[in-house]
C-alpha cells in the first residue's frame, strides 16, 4: 500500500509532466521486472498495458477481470517510485456508475492516473454511443476529482482500433470527453502526422499519441514539435519481449542452436538491476547491445 503523502506527491508530479512545454515518453511495463528497468533507465512515469499484462498471464487482451487487474496495479505501484497510470480498459463496466467505482478502487492501489476507453467489446456495436460514452467519462472524471490527490484521467477514442477509421467521429468523441472532464485525450491507432495536427487543432487539453514502428512515423522530438505532450508505446514492449522468446523457441526447435543467448542481459547484471543494486547508468553496454543485436523496434 502506497502512503497517502507519497501518492499525493506522485500525483502532482504526473500532472506537472503534462503541463510542461515538452513531450515525454511514458513506457508501458507488463510486469514488475519491466517496470524496474524503465525506472532504472530514467523515465519519469509509467503506464500499464492491459494487453501486455494479459499476454504475460498467457491470455488475450480484455480477458482479465477487474479484481486481478487491481492486484496487478498494486504490484506495479509498489515496485517503482515513479507515478503510474493504469490502462483500465472500458472501466470493466458499461454503466457510468460502474466506471466511477473502478476509478475509485484503482486509486486505492497507489496509481495516480488512468485511461478509460469507449470500446464496448461487442462486435455488433464496438463503440459505445457517444452520449453514453460521454456520461461514462463524466462519471470517471467526477470520481477522479473526489480523490484527495491529483488524479490524471485519460479518455480514449477507440475508432481506429475497432476498424472505424472516421477521423471526424474520433474528434467529436475527443471533444465530448474533454467537455466531460478528461485531463488527457488519446486516439490510439491514428494514421499520420496530419491526423495528429487535425486533432490538436480541435482540442485544448494534452494529447497522448501511441508510438508506431512503421517507417516515417514521427519520433518524440517531431511529435513534440507538433504539440503532442505524451507518447506511449502500448503493448509493443511486451510483444518485443515475447518476440525474443519466440525467436529463441524457434531457433532451438528448428536448428537446435542457442545463439539467442548472445542478446541476453548477463546474469550478474540482471540480478543486480532487478535487486535494486544497479542503475541503468552503470550498464554502458546496454544500448550498444540493442543497437548491434538487431532488436525489434
Amino acid at each position: 500500500m502506497i502512503a497517502a503523502d507519497l501518492q499525493a506527491l506522485r500525483g502532482a508530479a504526473f500532472r506537472a509532466l503534462h503541463q510542461a512545454e515538452r513531450a515525454f515518453i511514458i513506457p508501458n511495463p507488463f510486469d514488475r521486472g519491466s517496470a524496474r528497468i524503465f525506472e532504472a533507465a530514467g523515465f519519469e512515469a509509467l503506464a500499464t498495458s492491459s494487453a501486455g499484462w494479459a499476454f504475460s498471464r498467457g491470455c488475450g487482451d480484455h480477458r482479465v477481470g477487474r479484481s486481478a487487474m487491481l492486484a496487478h496495479l498494486g504490484e506495479i505501484a509498489e515496485v517503482t517510485s515513479l507515478p503510474v497510470s493504469a490502462d483500465l480498459e472500458n472501466g470493466f463496466s458499461d454503466s457510468p456508475e460502474g466506471v466511477a467505482e473502478t476509478i475509485r478502487l484503482a486509486a486505492e492501489t497507489g496509481i495516480v492516473g488512468a485511461s478509460i476507453e469507449d470500446a464496448s467489446g461487442r462486435r455488433e456495436e464496438p463503440l459505445y454511443p457517444l452520449a453514453l460514452a460521454k456520461e461514462r467519462i463524466a462519471a470517471a472524471a467526477e470520481a477522479a476529482r473526489s480523490l484527495p490527490f491529483a488524479f490524471t484521467l485519460t479518455a480514449r477514442a477507440e475508432n481506429f482500433l475497432v476498424g472505424s477509421d472516421d477521423l471526424g467521429d474520433t474528434i467529436r468523441r475527443l471533444q465530448a470527453y474533454q467537455e466531460a472532464g478528461a485531463d488527457v485525450l488519446y486516439a490510439p491507432g491514428i494514421r499520420s502526422a496530419d491526423h495528429i495536427r487535425t486533432i490538436l487543432s480541435a482540442i485544448d487539453v494534452p494529447l497522448n499519441v501511441l508510438a508506431d514502428s512503421r517507417p516515417g512515423w514521427p519520433g518524440c522530438a517531431e511529435l513534440e514539435a507538433l504539440g503532442v505532450r505524451r507518447v506511449s508505446v502500448g503493448s509493443s514492449i511486451a510483444r518485443t519481449a515475447y518476440g525474443a522468446v519466440l525467436d529463441a523457441a524457434l531457433e532451438m526447435r528448428s536448428l537446435g542452436t542457442f545463439s539467442f543467448g548472445a542478446k541476453a542481459i548477463p546474469f550478474d547484471e540482471a540480478d543486480a538491476l532487478f535487486g535494486g543494486r544497479m542503475k541503468m547508468a552503470e550498464l554502458p553496454q546496454s544500448w550498444s547491445r540493442a543497437e548491434t543485436s538487431g532488436a525489434r523496434a
